[in-house]
């Protein structure tokens, strides 16, 4: 039970279905969804159509996405909504033209989006609605407006320069030469007419015809490789996710090409410590999950890519011999070696949770990858264009060296807690690079010290990554000054980091408990 004379939120509590979002107006059309008599599927691709129309800096139909889907009466599935590269993107063109990385504003940081095909066959395959009710709430708020609450309204007006450098997506996003303000309504009635041809025809709509002719024709404008064959040929799937036990649960993530692996080699090594001990305090915690991040994203940057060009043995990298290998030079009066990281860092997603009254859950994160994307923009269709090809390497060697119709190293990972085969905690944190530190951090907190999922939350957070581990400012003078003491390079985080949504399932009383990130304007709510 939370302290009701300080400041902060109660977990929500519910009983016959709930949502979590990072923004009020998309978790009450997920509910609204579920009311209805639609399901945990219907109502997640109501959550993210919506966001990609009022948080259009974070996601869109111009991104990526992923999902783990927990049916009530069946085994979890995975999804990969992840985009290609074209099948003209050879890593010897960028060399011929003497790139030695690819800007992230470039028509090149363009992969196909995946996450309107990933929506219509997750609808098709597991919704009751349709996608016409799903998209709904998405097509109402591009035709007829929406006010920008107080978050979405900082992150546009710190990032307005990335659609600043293209004049349509200026025109459209940044309108009388500036960012909108909190309460400022916007609309985009193109967008609005795209939704209802693909709530109409489906995937066609949008990877064929007028839509993908638009988009190849603006990406080919500024240089772009892509063809309508790279729209037609894009297509998600479906797939076994990856798990590690963790004291008596199991996490469950997204295969690669997602960073799911580096949460759950965080967990695994996290495992051979007692972070629940009384004599350990919080500069120790952070400092084992420093060292923890630092071993798993040194595997990951390694080794996650496409696994069709790029296989490894997930099982060997996740096992007792291989983990230990890492635990082992882990101490906790020093802090090790830290690598610095030469990839694109972001912080641009959202995250949607939902279970419903027969208790399917739903992890769920789309994506744009940076603020705004590429901020290439297409005015006629209405969408902006994600840059998560900004994530390929241009070195042959590496395995996430771009390639024809490969899919790059996807920082975006829904989790999903099991415990004795039922779900108990579908969740996520948005955050680019954090992702996979604070699904280790939320798992913790709830698992080892009987945190709900908003308490959870609302702890303060830390992050060791590219050499610096960054502190969020709630976090003591003096447990900074301890971990400086073991040699780890100190800073206050300028933003917070990441943003949670996260739902707990008490089968024995029959309830969800939710909760949403306040470092976002979210809500978690349920009838």
């Amino acid at each position: 039970m939370r302290d009701f004379m300080k400041p902060g939120r109660s977990v929500a509590i519910a009983e016959n279905g709930m949502a979590a979002t990072s923004h009020p107006a998309a978790t009450l059309a997920a509910v609204e969804v579920l009311r209805a008599g639609g399901n945990a599927i219907d109502a997640a691709i109501a959550a993210v159509a919506l966001q990609g129309v009022i948080d259009p800096h974070m996601t869109g139909i111009g991104g990526d996405c992923f999902a783990l889907f927990k049916p009530a009466n069946g085994q979890p599935i995975a999804i990969n909504g992840s985009g290609r590269a074209p099948a003209n993107a050879d890593c010897a063109w960028f060399a011929e033209h003497g790139m030695d990385q690819i800007p992230d504003g470039s028509a090149h940081a363009v992969t196909v989006p995946g996450a309107v095909d990933a929506w219509c066959r997750l609808s098709a395959d597991h919704g009751r609605k349709g996608l016409d009710a799903a998209l709904a709430p998405a097509i109402q708020a591009a035709e007829e407006g929406y006010v920008l609450t107080p978050r979405v309204a900082l992150d546009w007006a710190r990032y307005a320069e990335r659609v600043a450098a293209h004049e349509d997506a200026a025109r459209m996003f940044l309108p009388d030469g500036r960012a909108p303000a909190a309460g400022d309504r916007m609309r985009n009635p193109a967008l609005a007419r795209t939704l209802r041809r693909i709530a109409r025809e489906g995937r066609a709509a949008f990877y064929e015809g007028a839509v993908a002719e638009e988009i190849t024709a603006v990406l080919a404008g500024k240089g772009g490789l892509h063809t309508a064959e790279d729209f037609a040929g894009q297509v998600s799937e479906y797939c076994e996710p990856i798990g590690a036990d963790y004291r008596g649960h199991r996490l469950l993530e997204c295969p690669p090409n997602g960073q799911g692996l580096a949460a759950l080699l965080i967990a695994r090594i996290l495992e051979g410590f007692d972070l629940g001990a009384p004599k350990l305090g919080d500069a120790d915690r952070i400092h084992l999950l420093a060292e923890a991040t630092k071993a798993a994203y040194r595997q990951r940057d390694l080794l996650v890519a496409d696994p069709a060009f790029s296989p490894f043995d997930v099982e060997e990298v996740l096992s007792d011999r291989f983990v230990e290998r890492l635990r082992r030079p882990i101490t906790l009066d020093r802090a090790l070696e830290s690598d610095a990281f030469d990839g694109p860092a972001h912080r641009d997603t959202v995250y949607v949770t939902v279970v419903d009254r027969d208790r399917n859950a739903v992890s769920f994160i789309n994506s744009l990858f940076f603020a705004f994307g590429s901020g290439i923009y297409a005015p006629r269709c209405g969408v902006l264009l994600q840059n998560r090809g900004a994530g390929f390497r241009l070195d042959p060697r590496h395995p996430n060296c771009i390639g024809p119709g490969k899919r790059p190293l996807h920082t975006i990972i829904p989790g999903l807690l099991m415990r004795n085969g039922d779900a108990v905690m579908p969740y996520g944190v948005m955050g680019g690079q954090y992702q996979a530190a604070g699904h280790a951090h939320i798992l913790s907190r709830v698992v080892e010290h009987g945190d709900d999922p908003q308490a959870a939350s609302d702890r303060p957070r830390s992050f060791s990554f590219d050499g610096v581990l960054q502190l969020e400012p709630t976090i003591s003078e003096e447990v900074r000054a301890d971990l400086a003491r073991r040699g780890h390079k100190t800073a206050w985080a300028d933003e917070p980091l990441g943003g949670c949504q996260a739902i707990w399932i008490d089968h024995a009383k029959g309830v969800l408990l939710g909760g949403t990130d306040h470092r976002k304007d979210g809500i978690a709510l349920g009838y």
